[in-house]
């Protein structure tokens, strides 16, 4: 019986232990012709990151900035737009609990006009943001899921 009572917990913990880890990532897919470069801003900058044309990736797992509360990935089409005013296009979130708020936005000009820009979670059940010609239409941007599913913006798509 002691043996029992004794490995109940660890039964119990183990099980446990693969809930506490699924969290998904923010992620941006590079589908361009052309390279792209992405900053991670909070109360931080991290960056920049090249992501490579065709195919590029960057990802990072999602987290509550201490400060700010969310987090923006900075996206433009030079090495140096997030300090020269270049058009950034903006794909920002926030961790909140087991839910993932995302949205979409450009500042300083639509960097990726022309192109075709999606934001969708993992979870197909859940809300995208499409722009169709790279800009932003009317209306709120802000969508939410579970944060356990990953969050792609695809460039270009």
């Amino acid at each position: 019986m002691l043996t029992t009572i004794l490995a109940l917990p660890l039964l119990t913990l183990a099980a446990a232990a693969p809930l506490a880890s699924a969290i998904g990532s923010a992620r941006v897919l590079n589908k361009c012709a052309n390279d792209v470069t992405v900053w991670s801003v909070g109360s931080a900058v991290t960056g920049p990151f090249t992501v490579a044309k065709n195919g590029g990736v960057y990802g990072e797992t999602f987290v509550k900035d201490p400060v700010t509360g969310g987090k923006a990935l900075k996206i433009t089409t030079s090495p140096d737009g997030l300090y020269t005013g270049a058009p950034q296009t903006v794909f920002a979130y926030s961790l909140d609990g087991a839910n993932i708020w995302y949205d979409l936005s450009d500042v300083f000009g639509d960097a990726f006009a022309g192109k075709k820009l999606v934001e969708a979670s993992a979870d197909t059940s859940c809300p995208a943001i499409t722009w169709a010609n790279g800009t932003p239409p009317a209306g709120s941007q802000t969508k939410v899921c579970s944060a356990a599913s990953d969050v792609t913006l695809t460039l270009c798509a």
